[in-house]
């Protein structure tokens, strides 16, 4: 088991020094001790809402959903998270505030966790993972800010081919269902949609 962690903490370390290049190794060496591993299986909660989220989560393997509940009590998709990303509702985790989305499992996986405690002390000791951190930040703000302008700017099939396009991978691991509420469709759209681009050769 401790062979399994350290190849899997190894794997979150190549991703943070491929984001921040030139990062020491004593500021690496600190940043690990603070890892911890969650397994969840399919279904299971990694965040809840109404809760301040405590740690930084990094999706080693597996797919994650974050949604929320509108007053209706339908289950709104706003994210998939799969390998290589970040598992966070950043606000809360840097305001230390309740977030209102949960993070639900969509298949075994395996999150990478770094608490909201290490990491403030690993910027006092280490002020180059202040640039980390910063850029972690920058990344969630860019997604945000551009699942935002699709709903402003685009219709619902041009979100679905943008889907596609940029997370090919994801089309055979997530359900039509989940997938329109990520859209914000219903589902009869996204059917429709999905036969018209195949009638096209799409």
């Amino acid at each position: 088991m401790i062979e399994q962690e350290s190849a899997l903490f190894n794997a979150y370390i190549r991703s943070v020094i491929q984001l921040c290049p030139g990062i020491s190794h004593t500021a690496i060496a600190y940043l690990q001790q603070g890892l911890s591993l969650t397994e969840l299986k399919p279904k299971a909660f990694y965040i809840q809402a109404h809760v301040v989220q405590r740690q930084l989560g990094f999706v080693h393997h597996g797919l994650l959903r974050s949604f929320y509940v509108d007053p209706a009590g339908r289950e709104i998709n706003v994210n998939f998270i799969s390998e290589n990303r970040y598992a966070t509702h950043y606000t809360s985790f840097i305001t230390r505030t309740p977030g209102n989305y949960y993070f639900q499992c969509l298949e075994s996986t395996v999150i990478i966790n770094l608490s909201y405690d290490h990491i403030q002390e690993a910027y006092n000791r280490h002020p180059i993972l202040e640039r980390y951190g910063r850029l972690v930040a920058e990344e969630v703000l860019k997604f945000q800010q551009k699942r935002i302008e699709s709903f402003l700017f685009e219709t619902a099939e041009q979100r679905y081919l943008n889907f596609v396009k940029e997370q090919p991978e994801l089309l055979s691991r997530v359900s039509l269902s989940h997938l329109s509420s990520y859209l914000g469709i219903e589902r009869q759209t996204l059917t429709r949609i999905r036969q018209k681009l195949a009638r096209q050769g799409f």
